[in-house]
């Protein structure tokens, strides 16, 4: 069996931390780097329900997209429930390991995990990584649909083939305009309006979308939105690291168990129609 050293110096290597925004907290948040490694578990949120699952398992590792501890404290106890998941973990003898905004601009990252979900042909990232001379890498993915279709059917294909949350899927726009390009991001994108209209796309699918920039957005232009719980944008990816690491365990004869947590972790839990136009 792999150290833990080992595993976390092949998703540095796919995910390289130096890659990650300024503001992000990425990579290693607990784990003894000599223990040896079983069964990995993939998910998007560092939250109790996935810790527990974890240690059903019997996993000694957790990927998760989300980090713990964004912001800096000063304090793991168990009071609070980030300390809880801490002293969880380390009770177990589970580790963490955090690949946030590293894996967003990857090559593949998670906004090609969105768009293989939602059988999509990406033609290039939305914002280039600079700093890749192949340019491949960056924020969000330009695609294309192999036939076109209505913002109404695009809609629909992310409602069935995304993640069910209780928030399910937003449309803004004409339902009938034809969709032949989109750009996709995902997690939070609304920040990245600017480069979605300089692109050229029918409409866009992210998460989170404010009222003031979607409304923006959507009077400047005929572009669609498709806005889709964040979970949701994001979880695909899960299943992307996952192959990538059975890939790797299979080329170095690890015999890793790697696994992907089912389980919805959007905070949304219920939603109630007001009564809006379909």
């Amino acid at each position: 069996m792999p150290r833990l050293s080992e595993v976390i110096a092949e998703l540095d290597a796919l995910w390289p931390p130096e890659r990650a925004e300024g503001w992000d907290a990425v990579g290693t948040v607990c784990g003894d780097p000599e223990a040896e490694i079983s069964r990995v578990l993939f998910a998007v949120d560092p939250v109790e329900q996935i810790a527990d699952e974890a240690r059903d398992l019997g996993a000694q590792l957790i990927v998760t997209h989300h980090p713990l501890y964004l912001r800096g404290t000063t304090t793991v106890a168990a009071s609070t429930f980030k300390g809880r998941v801490v002293h969880g973990l380390i009770k177990h003898d589970i580790a963490l390991h955090v690949a946030h905004t590293n894996a967003d601009t990857a090559d593949p990252g998670v906004s090609d995990a969105l768009a293989a979900a939602l059988d999509l042909r990406v033609t290039g990232p939305l914002v280039p990584d600079l700093t890749d001379e192949g340019g491949s890498r960056g924020l969000g993915r330009i695609c294309e649909l192999d036939h076109p279709e209505s913002l109404r059917d695009f809609a629909a294909r992310a409602a069935a083939r995304l993640p069910a949350t209780a928030q399910g899927i937003r449309l803004a726009g004409d339902p009938d305009a034809l969709v032949r390009r989109v750009a996709v991001s995902g997690g939070s994108g609304d920040s990245l309006f600017d480069a979605v209209r300089a692109s050229g796309v029918d409409a866009f699918l992210t998460a989170d979308l404010r009222h003031h920039p979607a409304s923006e957005a959507v009077q400047h232009s005929q572009l669609g939105l498709v806005d889709a719980a964040h979970w949701a944008t994001e979880w695909p990816w899960c299943e992307q690291a996952a192959a990538q690491l059975d890939a790797i365990s299979d080329r170095h004869g690890w015999d890793l168990r790697v696994h992907v947590s089912k389980q919805v972790t959007d905070p949304w839990t219920t939603h109630h129609s007001s009564g809006a136009p379909n």
